[in-house]
C-alpha cells in the first residue's frame, strides 16, 4: 500500500510534523483545561470571600482570565474541526479580551488606558474586516 504520503520525502516529514503539531496541541488542551479548573477553584475562593472591596477586581480579573481559556480552548477544538488551519478570528478575539483584562488590571494611567482602548478599536475593525464577504472563507 503506497500512499502518495509514503512516496515523497517531503511529504513524509510533513505528515510526521503534522502529527507532533496534533500531539502538543492536545496536551495544550489537556494543560488548559486543567488551568481552568483552577480558575474555576479560584473563583468560587473569590465569589464566597465577599466583603472587601479588592475581591470585586479579582472576581471580574478571573471572568476575563475565564474567558481567555476558554477562547484558547476554541481555538484548538476549531482548528482541528476546520482542517488543520487557525481561523484569524479567534486570534482577534482572543487579542480583544486579554486587552480587555490588561485595562481591567491596569487602569491607573489614562494615556495607556486610551491606547489600549484604541488598540481594541483597530481589532475591532481587523474582526469586521476578517467577517466581510470579500475575506471569509469559512
Amino acid at each position: 500500500m503506497n500512499t502518495p504520503v509514503r512516496k515523497n520525502p517531503a511529504n513524509r516529514l510533513a505528515f510526521i510534523l503534522q502529527m507532533v503539531l496534533n500531539a502538543g496541541l492536545i496536551a495544550l488542551a489537556c494543560i488548559l483545561v486543567i488551568f481552568l479548573g483552577k480558575e474555576t477553584i479560584h473563583l468560587a475562593n473569590v465569589l464566597l470571600n465577599t466583603g472587601e472591596q479588592a475581591s470585586s477586581y479579582l472576581l471580574i480579573e478571573g471572568i476575563v482570565i475565564y474567558f481567555l481559556y476558554f477562547e484558547f480552548i476554541a481555538l484548538i477544538v476549531k482548528y482541528f474541526q476546520s482542517g488543520y488551519h487557525f481561523p484569524l478570528r479567534y486570534f482577534v478575539y482572543i487579542g480583544i479580551t486579554a486587552i480587555i483584562r490588561l485595562i481591567i488590571v491596569d487602569h491607573k494611567n489614562p494615556f495607556d488606558t486610551l491606547a489600549y482602548s484604541l488598540a481594541i478599536l483597530i481589532l475591532v475593525i481587523t474582526l469586521w474586516l476578517a467577517n466581510s464577504n470579500r475575506l471569509k472563507r469559512e
